[in-house]
């Protein structure tokens, strides 16, 4: 495959699995080339053409030639500066490394986090919060997550990629769009009746089952196993945490137990305050599912992938 191909499935494949429903996400980008069309020209110098192609802004291609043929990708949760120098020690010792690929994002990727956190309104408003409180919840929470990323280093990685000659890419929320698709989908179709059978549910799944042996499983953090769970919300898509003001609007509209990926102190007490459930389905583990559903795509058109950095590879083609 060439790496154009490869980012391309990627995309496509978030698209597929979005939790708005691939319509609404293709509707999306349609208001964004009419957007685009309608620009000043000077304003059309700094627009980010990939925003036509690709909904998901914490997700790009940084460097490299789109049209290299890639045989082999090292990839993994984590791409740093460190990973880069794997890639090229990797390659010295003659397994050659054609394009490296990250779940969380660096450079302009990272920069554009912020930007698929209005995927969580949907969410939101799918799970019984009116879309405009929704929008009002999440509003302040963008504009923090925006201003907490502006004095980052975006660029480390991908300088070092560019200057020792590797393709890096990042693929983010598409990713998590897969997991959270397929977790969901199980939920709905199982309907646990109680907070541990959701946890039993999740260790079904092999890359919850071995995290669970190293102690980065599932784990209950609001509630206790025998608490009937309830309504089911998978929510672990839409960039980063959310706003903190959600949990009681949750809990009016009926969710009772929630699955995240990660969750902060101060978001965890606003669960409990609310009586919802919550379940860390363990941060390396999900993104690895993910992930590897992507992956499974790639190896089954002749691309091999050296997995690290977190990531616990588990094929199910």
């Amino acid at each position: 495959m060439k790496i154009r191909e490869i980012y391309d499935l990627a995309v496509s494949m978030g698209i597929e699995a979005d939790p708005r429903g691939a319509e609404k996400v293709r509707q999306a980008l349609e208001k964004e080339k009419k957007k685009y069309e309608e620009m000043k020209e000077e304003d059309k110098k700094d627009f980010d053409l990939e925003k036509l192609i690709n909904p998901y802004g914490d997700s790009r291609l940084l460097t490299g030639d789109p049209e290299r043929e890639v045989k082999r990708v090292l990839v993994g949760i984590d791409m740093e500066v460190g990973e880069v120098l794997l890639a090229d020690r990797l390659t010295e010792k003659g397994t050659a490394i054609d394009l490296i690929i990250s779940h969380h994002p660096e450079g302009k990727a990272l920069a554009g986090l912020h930007q698929v956190m209005h995927l969580q309104e949907d969410i939101l408003a799918q799970a019984g919060v009116p879309i405009n409180v929704a929008e009002g919840i999440m509003l302040a929470r963008v504009g923090e997550v925006k201003r907490g990323l502006m004095p980052l280093n975006h660029n480390r990685a991908v300088d070092a990629a560019r200057i020792l000659g590797y393709a890096l890419m990042s693929v983010h929320t598409p990713a998590d769009n897969l997991v959270t698709t397929a977790l969901q989908k199980k939920i709905d179709e199982k309907k646990p009746e109680t907070v541990n059978d959701v946890v039993k549910l999740l260790k079904e799944e092999p890359e919850y089952a071995e995290a669970s042996k190293s102690g980065a499983g599932p784990a209950i953090i609001a509630g206790s196993k025998e608490r009937r769970a309830g309504k089911i919300l998978v929510d672990m898509t839409g960039g980063t945490s959310g706003s903190e003001d959600a949990y009681g609007k949750l809990s009016q509209a009926g969710v009772g137990t929630l699955i995240v990926m990660h969750m902060g102190e101060k978001h965890k007490k606003e669960a409990e305050k609310n009586h919802i459930n919550v379940i860390i389905a363990g941060h390396m583990a999900s993104d690895s599912m993910g992930m590897n559903m992507l992956l499974d795509r790639l190896e089954a058109a002749g691309v091999e992938a050296v997995p690290c950095a977190g990531l616990i590879r588990h094929k199910r083609a």
